[in-house]
């Protein structure tokens, strides 16, 4: 941007410079042809010089909102992943919350409900990471952690308490799949838990991370399909 304002300037400052010109001689009207052209190749130089200009500030744009969209999906993906803890055990297929079946992992202290709706998850899935991106907008049936009063801090446990039994809710994670800017669409490359990332195809157990379908180079030189 200070690259086409001071170029302007200098464009304004020449066409005045054209004006002191032709005002010494009073008995030329306008610009004379020359005055013209050269203004017209100046005007040129600018345009060719702010062309590229204007492409890589879009493609800056581009850039930091596919970061900005990958970060809030594979965030989403996380925070599914932490209300899992204590919810089903190793392929339960009943619904029904699951908290109570003796699973000793200590839920994350940022989870404050417990996903109560385990047919969602199949015996392959047993990493529980969300079986599809879909359902991160979805939602999922949750109920809330009880709170654990022997420990320092009041820390959610993995266990739903008895008030919030017939208090079962939808959570959802994300408003909307994000469209991918550098192709236009909401088609992203998925990989499982079970997966490569240099893996070709989705085996389609559980999605573990997203990717940008867009094999262009960025900036720094990297795919971003390798963000």
């Amino acid at each position: 941007m200070s690259f086409v304002i001071r170029h302007s300037l200098f464009v304004i400052r020449f066409l005045q410079f054209c004006e002191g010109l032709r005002t010494k001689n009073k008995g030329q009207t306008g610009f004379s042809l020359l005055e013209l052209i050269i203004t017209l190749a100046v005007l040129s130089i600018l345009v060719m010089g702010t062309i590229p200009l204007s492409q890589n500030a879009i493609k800056r744009q581009k850039e930091l909102r596919l970061r900005e969209s990958l970060a809030l999906m594979r965030n989403a993906i996380d925070e599914f992943r932490r209300d899992t803890i204590g919810a089903c055990a190793g392929g339960a297929q009943s619904s029904g919350n699951q908290a109570q079946t003796g699973q000793n992992i200590p839920p994350d202290p940022r989870s404050r409900v417990v996903i109560d709706d385990c047919e969602i998850f199949d015996t392959l899935n047993l990493d529980r990471y969300p079986p599809t991106l879909e359902i991160l907008v979805e939602g999922v049936k949750v109920r809330a952690r009880g709170l654990d009063t022997t420990s320092r801090g009041g820390v959610f446990n993995g266990n739903a308490t008895e008030s919030s039994e017939a208090k079962e809710v939808t959570k959802i994670y994300l408003r909307e799949i994000p469209i991918d800017p550098m192709t236009g669409e909401k088609d992203w490359v998925l990989q499982s838990s079970y997966q490569a990332k240099d893996d070709g195809s989705w085996d389609g157990v559980n999605v573990f991370d997203v990717r940008s379908k867009s094999d262009e180079e960025a900036f720094n030189g990297e795919k971003y399909s390798d963000w």
